[in-house]
C-alpha cells in the first residue's frame, strides 16, 4: 500500500476565510492528510486548538504522524462530518471558532488501487471511505436492482445513460464477469462505448457508486444542517466541493439560512499557478458563510 499523501487546494483561500487566531479552537472534519489542519494550526499558534476527525482510519494514522509536532493542541477522532456535533460534545466543547470540511475522495484514496476509487488502478469494487464498515459497492451492485442501481447512476452521477448502464452492470454481476474495477470500466464502456474524449465515460458512474456507498450527501446535509450548533457567533465554516451536486446543497443551505451569512456570492476557485500544480484543485469550488445572530 502506498503512503497516505494528499495535497490540500485552496489553503490560503480556505485561511483567508477562518482567519485563525491565537486561543481559537477550530475543527477540521475531513483530516485527509492533515494539510488544512496544518495551516489552522500554525496560523493559530501558539495556543489555538484543533479537533480533527475523518472516518478513514488510514487518514487519521497518516494526520496523526504529520500533526505529531502540535503535541495537545490537536484532537483527533474517527468519525463522519454529520457526528461533529457529537464529537464536541464528548469532548466538553460548546461552540467552535472555524470549520474547514474539504469534501469528496483524497488524492491518497485516489492512488490506492486497493481501495477501489480510481479508473486507472485495478483493485476490488470496494469504494469504501471507512474500509472497516458498510457494504462494497460490488455488494451494492448485487444487492440493488437495475431500477435502483440506475436511479443511484442518474442521481449522483448526473449521467443520462444511467439505465443502459445500470442493465449492463447488473447483467456482468449476474454472470460473474464483476469483480475488480477493471471490469467495472469495461461493463461501462460497453453500454456508453470507448472514451473518446478527454473525460472517461465511466466516471460519472464511479462518483455514483462512491457517493451512494458512503453517504455522501447524506452526511453532507446533516453536517451542513448542525453547522450553526457548532459555531459561535462570527464563526466560520468552509467548505470546499468537487462536483456541482454538493455545491448547490452548500450553496443553498447557506443562502436560505438564517444563522448563516454567506461570505462571497460565487464560489472561490483555485489561482492558475495552484490549478498547474495540483490538477486536483481545476475543479474544487470553496464556499464560506459566517455565524450571526438569529436577529440580524
Amino acid at each position: 500500500m502506498t503512503a497516505f499523501e494528499h495535497v490540500p487546494v485552496l489553503v490560503d483561500e480556505v485561511l483567508e476565510a477562518l482567519s485563525p487566531v491565537a486561543g481559537g479552537t477550530y475543527a477540521d472534519v475531513t483530516l485527509g492528510g492533515g494539510g488544512h489542519s496544518r495551516a489552522i494550526l500554525e496560523r493559530s499558534a501558539p495556543d489555538g486548538r484543533l479537533i480533527g476527525t475523518d472516518r478513514d482510519p488510514a487518514a487519521l494514522r497518516a494526520a496523526g504522524a504529520a500533526l505529531r509536532e502540535f503535541g495537545e493542541r490537536v484532537t483527533l477522532e474517527k468519525a463522519r462530518i454529520r457526528d461533529l456535533r457529537e464529537v464536541l460534545d464528548e469532548l466538553g466543547i460548546g461552540h467552535v471558532d472555524g470549520v474547514v470540511a474539504d469534501l469528496g475522495v483524497s488524492s491518497a484514496q485516489l492512488d490506492q488501487g486497493e481501495r477501489g476509487f480510481s479508473l486507472a488502478k485495478d483493485g476490488p469494487i470496494d469504494m469504501r471511505m471507512d474500509p472497516t464498515e458498510g457494504e462494497t459497492a460490488l455488494e451494492f451492485i448485487g444487492r440493488a436492482d437495475a431500477d435502483e442501481l440506475a436511479d443511484v447512476i442518474y442521481q449522483y452521477g448526473e449521467e443520462r445513460r444511467s439505465r443502459r448502464i445500470a442493465r449492463t452492470l447488473k447483467y456482468a454481476y449476474e454472470e460473474g464477469n464483476l469483480e475488480t474495477t477493471a471490469d467495472l470500466r469495461r461493463a461501462v464502456h460497453r453500454a456508453t462505448g470507448p472514451k473518446r474524449g478527454r473525460i472517461d465515460p465511466s466516471t460519472r458512474t464511479f462518483q455514483a457508486l462512491r457517493i451512494a456507498v458512503n453517504e455522501e450527501l447524506s452526511d453532507l446535509d446533516a453536517f451542513l444542517r448542525a453547522v450553526p450548533s457548532v459555531l459561535r457567533v462570527g464563526g466560520v465554516v468552509a467548505v470546499i466541493s468537487f462536483h456541482s451536486l454538493e455545491d448547490r446543497m452548500v450553496k443553498h443551505t447557506f443562502r436560505q439560512s438564517e444563522t448563516l451569512e454567506a461570505m462571497t456570492k460565487k464560489p472561490v476557485i483555485a489561482s492558475d499557478e495552484e490549478r498547474e500544480r495540483n490538477p486536483r484543485s481545476r475543479s474544487a469550488k470553496l464556499r464560506a458563510a459566517r455565524r450571526v445572530e438569529e436577529s440580524e
